[in-house]
């Protein structure tokens, strides 16, 4: 329960719904509870009344109870409504609120904690876990106060017509307390692995519908199917192990209420015998603990309820909890100059151990282009993400404008910066939304766009489509091929005019000819904004004001084009090497 604590302020928040909720519920379970005591009332009546004489005494004697129960039951169900209007929507909201501040805690949280943890795991968090935690915050919250103010008032009406009876009618309660203590122990850790192993299954189905063109191609259908059944079949077998306990928990504490009911039966007919109650009294009784009957039942579907939310409550503050490694450290206005040093950098990946760049040292002008080239892993992707400071160096610093990138204000730095990844990602979306993404104004002028997807050479491909701007994407742009998703992306940056240009090998899967043209097209505003080119492909970067090569992690060679191929060395021999295979 220490975990579900955390949804306090959200009670705070909405304690009117809450409150009402509570009121309700007492004025509900009232109604409730008088309809029992009127039963009582008339049975003892009717027995100390002389015989009916008619048919219409009988007729409206009938009409008369019948009416005033009927009235009573309408009361009841009217606040019963107005109770569940009250406290289900008060979880519905905290649910709202509760995807949001997970969602937007996830935007907070840096590359590192993604690249630690599974897809299919955040999302069955945000997804699944809190719609456990709402169980509890609707259903659970409202059978259990309804639970105490029912028992409360029964008990205190029981009291009332013998302190004796109740005594022996409740003595199986202290049983099925213990019954409870037990389960809940039991349901927590059931619980915790059933929503652990569902993480696992989400993860395994959304990496299939990501991977399926690669599945497909590989013909590992039955594979990856086996896989899945296998986890769907220990979820099944964990998931029928806590219904197993259900199964068997709701029927005990049936049974325990209905040996109530039989003592009520038996001592109460003794004691009418005795003089010590009324016939009516044992009716009472009888409409009591069939009316607790309910909501003991329900004590184990609730104690499941809050047993899987505490577990998932558990799973979603351990995300809640986690700072993220990178913060803006101040709001102040920063304007990129364009000036970058890196001084003796080294950086290692968390993750993985492995050192990306070591003791790294060069510098960067303004409206210069700066070229990495290199094998793979050799640290080229790494240097454009500290500069956008999806992660900190562990030793060195990185200066812009003369400034520790960790001191600078980062927001203000991305918003003046255009990337486009190595690994293109387009949205479910249209290619006008995907194109002004970046852009905080949400209209653009057509010929804008017009102008930004010709310097990225990707606007004859789109009118080529029925709806040109406006055609709709697939998933990650799968109805695009894979030069036209990079020059789209190519597009996305350019339209936010940046100052600063970080091209990640995006020209990996264009032809030369198609390279040549963008490259052509990118030069024209090269003066006006500082560039860092990385790619694999001497071709890309042999116009660069500078260029740098590297080998695992540490600049081997840097200049010019001219001045590296006079040198013969390792630049010149990956640019023949490419020539020859082209």
């Amino acid at each position: 329960m220490k975990s579900l604590q955390y949804l306090n302020k959200y009670f705070v928040k909405y304690k009117w719904h809450f409150l009402l909720g509570i009121l309700f519920t007492i004025i509900s379970n009232y109604f409730g509870v008088r309809m029992p005591l009127y039963v009582k009332a008339t049975v003892d009546n009717l027995m100390g009344t002389k015989s009916i004489n008619s048919i219409n005494d009988a007729l409206w004697l009938s009409l008369q109870i019948g009416g005033i129960y009927i009235l009573l039951s309408v009361g009841k169900g009217f606040f019963l409504f107005l109770m569940r209007q009250t406290i289900i929507v008060m979880s519905r909201l905290i649910e709202f609120d509760l995807k949001n501040e997970i969602y937007i805690h996830y935007q907070k949280l840096d590359l590192a904690f993604f690249k630690r943890n599974a897809t299919g795991d955040l999302m069955n968090r945000i997804s699944e876990d809190v719609s456990q935690v709402r169980m509890y915050l609707g259903p659970g919250i409202m059978y259990t106060i309804n639970l105490i103010v029912l028992v409360a008032m029964i008990v205190t009406q029981m009291v009332k017509i013998s302190s004796t009876l109740t005594f022996f009618v409740l003595l199986p309660l202290p049983l099925m307390s213990f019954l409870i203590y037990w389960v809940s122990s039991k349901m927590n850790q059931m619980s915790t692995k059933v929503q652990e192993e569902q993480s696992r299954l989400s993860t395994i189905a959304q990496e299939t519908f990501a991977g399926i063109r690669v599945i497909k191609a590989y013909n590992r259908d039955q594979e990856v199917f086996d896989k899945f059944e296998s986890s769907a079949n220990e979820y099944k077998s964990r998931s029928m192990k806590l219904v197993l306990i259900n199964a068997l928990f709701m029927p005990t504490i049936i049974f325990l209420i209905g040996i109530s009911t039989l003592v009520a039966i038996y001592l109460g007919g003794l004691m009418t015998y005795d003089k010590q109650i009324s016939l009516g009294d044992i009716v009472a009784f009888i409409f009591f603990v069939n009316n607790l009957t309910w909501p003991f039942a329900s004590i184990g579907w609730v104690t499941s309820i809050i047993q899987r939310a505490a577990a998932s409550q558990e799973r979603i503050n351990e995300f809640l909890e986690t700072e993220p490694e990178i913060t803006n450290p101040t709001s102040s206005e920063f304007i990129f100059d364009g000036r970058i040093e890196f001084k003796n950098v080294t950086f290692t990946y968390p993750n993985t151990g492995i050192t990306a760049i070591h003791n790294l040292s060069f510098s960067i002008n303004k409206g210069d282009t700066l070229a990495i080239v290199g094998k793979t892993g050799c640290g080229k992707s790494t240097i454009l993400n500290l500069l956008m400071r999806q992660y900190d160096c562990e030793s060195g610093q990185i200066l812009i404008n003369g400034t520790d990138v960790k001191k600078i204000n980062i927001d203000a730095l991305r918003e003046q910066s255009g990337v486009v990844p190595q690994d293109v990602f387009l949205f479910s979306d249209s290619i006008r939304n995907n194109l002004i993404f970046g852009l905080k104004k949400n209209k653009v002028e057509l010929d804008f766009l017009i102008e930004v997807t010709k310097k990225s050479h990707v606007y004859h491909n789109i009118k080529e489509f029925p709806h040109q701007f406006d055609t709709l994407l697939g998933e990650r742009g799968v109805n695009l091929s894979g030069g036209q998703k990079q020059r789209l992306s190519i597009a996305r940056a350019l339209i936010r005019n940046p100052k600063f240009l970080l091209l990640d090998d995006c020209l990996s899967a264009v032809d030369t000819e198609t390279e040549e043209i963008i490259l052509r097209n990118l030069n024209q505003d090269a003066k006006n904004r500082t560039s860092i080119i990385v790619s694999h492909r001497i071709s890309t970067i042999r116009n660069a004001n500078h260029i740098l090569v590297l080998e695992k992690g540490e600049i081997v060679e840097s200049g010019t084009h001219q001045s590296l191929m006079e040198l013969n060395s390792i630049y010149s021999e990956m640019y023949n090497k490419q020539l020859s295979e082209n």
